[in-house]
């Protein structure tokens, strides 16, 4: 692949680093970028620099939050007894869109992948463990991916939380075995929170 002028190269460096984006599509980006007018690059330029600097994670759930607390961990209407935990933040609006689920969420911010060095110590595990009594909390729903990852997820979580005094569930299978919560149509996510199950803990 053709190395361009040092600030050419370096965006599409940048951009090749983003997940999802190999060196052709990063060279494609970085072209359609320097085609466009300067305000329109600009723009865009700021509104990744404003978000980097005013999004932070909500320090109860670690979903996305402008301050110390997201939105949904403030909403006093929301069920306390109850947390659906996800892998990633864009999961939280997948099962928000289902408008089946009126409790709260705690978000891992990844999944068990031994192949990526991703174990339990890399997730938001303890805090979890942690937020259990002082909560209140009655059931935990993990809704984590449907593939090997979420599933391996999962199975830890269940074990772990096993010897608690709560209902440990899992949605229901309605979603594809290999599919993301992201794609999920919110007909299909509502029916699998609606089928959950619970997990054997033994």
């Amino acid at each position: 692949m053709a190395v361009y002028a040092g600030p050419v190269q370096d965006l599409i460096d940048e951009l090749g680093r983003l997940p999802g984006i190999g060196p052709k599509s990063a060279q494609r980006i970085a072209f359609h970028l320097l085609k466009l007018p300067r305000d329109d690059a600009l723009r865009l330029a700021r509104a990744v620099v404003e978000a980097k600097e005013r999004v932070s994670f909500c320090t109860r759930c670690f979903n996305i939050a402008e301050g110390d607390a997201c939105a949904i961990c403030t909403d006093p209407r929301r069920e306390a007894s109850v947390l659906c935990v996800v892998e990633e933040p864009r999961d939280v609006v997948a099962v928000e869109k289902t408008g089946e689920f009126h409790g709260r969420y705690h978000v891992l911010q990844g999944a068990i992948s031994p192949i990526e060095g991703i174990g339990p110590e890399q997730l938001r595990v303890r805090e979890l463990l942690a937020r259990i009594e002082p909560e209140g909390v009655q059931e935990i729903i993990l809704c984590t991916n449907p593939n090997i990852e979420g599933e391996a997820t999962a199975m830890y979580l269940a074990k772990l939380l096993g010897a608690l005094d709560l209902q440990v569930t899992r949605i229901a299978s309605g979603l594809p075995v290999g599919g993301d919560l992201e794609y999920a149509d919110e007909l299909t996510l509502g029916r699998a929170l609606e089928g959950r199950r619970v997990l054997d803990t033994g």
